[in-house]
């Protein structure tokens, strides 16, 4: 375990780092975060050393180091510096081979199974064993930082510190470095200490963080506690968003430009959208920000182009996000600025409608088709079937992420209302239905004028949303009813 108490240091008079204490555990890793001139380097040259400290102590495994010799404390910690000044020629094997010093004894001493057997596994860890007999001179910067991590491994000792691990590295190569040494912190108890400039890297692999700012502690703590939207961007000076990663439990970050966002003032109006037998099509002139269940880029992002495409009821696909993509790549669009939903409802039948505010204007455009309502409180106890109500809702406004969330409940709350008010069962229970079993939904915004943090019924956006998507949905339900009877 390595402990830091009060630590403070610098270079002559000048103190850098003040009165840092922290203690990383066996098997963790923290990363080191600030801005240029935060002072990690110097943090981490006296974590190892290299400075004497003004003041405090660094302890491993509960002993100073300063009680250690050289030889031990290299035993005992392997330190990869920011910068690395070879004045020779040596090939790959022989950098990684250096790392063995400190376990050699005495001016002749042997070669030894170990020793060779660290060398390999840290060559191959690394990647880097069919460069064993290269010049590290003649290598990419990228290719001599996995030679120098490989000398560190190769080392075998229980400390590693970490001066910016990645720099140089493409990002195939950061992640395949970062699991190998998240790999071996688990796997061989290893306490790693990495300073990071790439905040999302070092949320992703650290289980602590550490933010410098002017040579004092601003945050520690998980990623959670410390990459938060306030502190970063205190410390950084700069705007950023806070998000999740997609798969981790873990905090990313996103820069913010600091030049506006300078599209030409755009106004969605009802008139706008094309109607074919083939589809129904809206067209943007700048990206709008989008949330959707779509068939093709579900989710969250920004897209021009959305299209809600008429399929046979007999439609029958084993890759229909695939076969959808062909699909609007053949009439003329791009799949990756599409957002595509599918309905066996005949497209002429949909409902468009646009619904004025105080804050602007919604418009909405719904497709229905009820011959499979299900009632979603006994979709437990049946088949489900395909069937399809498509709401699209169309704001000029700028939403945020939680106003996205609430269009959506709010629309589909407005939905049962329409079905219940239009007395649509579920054919296999009897009761009255709540949607059908693929319905899908969709909320896009312009993202220009007035700011519209809610969307709820208590709002004027949820209001309009709630009598626009209910009177577009009734009427579509009845258009949907007509063509039956035909």
């Amino acid at each position: 375990m390595l402990r830091i108490t009060g630590l403070t240091g610098g270079y002559g008079d000048k103190k850098i780092v003040s009165d840092v204490s922290f203690h990383v555990e066996k098997g963790n890793v923290l990363g080191i975060l600030g801005p240029n001139g935060s002072g990690k380097s110097t943090l981490m040259k006296l974590i190892s050393g290299v400075l004497p400290a003004a003041s405090g102590t660094v302890e491993v495994d509960g002993r100073p180091i300063s009680v250690f010799s050289a030889k031990e404390l290299a035993r005992k910690m392997a330190v990869l510096p920011q910068l690395h000044a070879h004045a020779f020629e040596h090939t790959v094997r022989e950098t990684v081979s250096l790392g063995r010093y400190p376990h050699q004894s005495g001016w002749f001493a042997s070669w030894s199974e170990e020793d060779e057997a660290a060398v390999v596994e840290a060559m191959e860890l690394m990647n880097i064993q069919q460069y064993e007999n290269t010049l590290i001179d003649r290598m990419s910067g990228g290719e001599q930082q996995r030679v120098f991590v490989a000398q560190a491994l190769a080392q075998n000792a229980s400390i590693l510190l970490l001066d910016e691990p990645t720099n140089h590295l493409d990002i195939n190569h950061q992640k395949e470095l970062l699991d190998t040494i998240k790999k071996q912190a688990i796997e061989k108890e290893l306490t790693v200490v990495s300073i990071f400039h790439d905040i999302n890297l070092a949320s992703m692999y650290c289980d602590q963080l550490l933010l410098l700012d002017g040579g004092h502690i601003k945050r520690m703590g998980e990623p959670h506690e410390v990459v938060r939207e306030q502190d970063i961007e205190a410390v950084y000076r700069t705007r950023v968003s806070n998000h999740p990663h997609p798969e981790l439990p873990k905090p990313q970050i996103t820069l913010l430009p600091g030049v506006n966002r300078t599209a030409a003032h755009t106004r969605i109006a009802a008139g706008d959208f094309a109607v074919s037998a083939d589809y129904v099509l809206y067209q943007s002139p700048i990206p709008l920000k989008t949330v959707s269940s779509a068939v093709i880029n579900a989710g969250a992002g920004w897209y021009r182009t959305f299209m809600n495409r008429h399929v046979d009821n007999t439609y029958e696909c084993d890759d229909s996000t695939r076969e959808m993509a062909r699909f609007i790549e053949s009439q003329g669009f791009k799949a990756t600025d599409t957002v595509g939903m599918m309905t066996a409802v005949r497209t002429e039948d949909v409902i468009i409608k646009e619904y004025q505010g105080p804050f602007g204007s919604v418009v909405i455009a719904v497709t229905a088709g009820v011959g499979n309502a299900v009632d979603v409180s006994k979709a437990l106890d049946r088949a489900v079937k395909v069937g399809t109500i498509n709401t699209w809702i169309f704001i000029n406004g700028e939403l945020s992420d939680e106003a996205f969330i609430q269009s959506m409940i709010t629309a589909t709350e407005a939905k049962s209302k329409a079905l219940h008010h239009e007395g649509v069962l579920d054919p296999l229970t009897d009761t009255i239905a709540t949607g059908t079993s693929t319905d899908s939904c969709l909320v896009a915004a312009t993202q220009q004028g007035e700011h519209l943090p809610y969307a709820g019924p208590i709002t004027e956006l949820g209001k309009l949303i709630g009598a626009g998507v209910f009177e577009c949905t009734v009427e579509a339900i009845q258009l949907y009813r007509e063509a039956k009877k035909r």
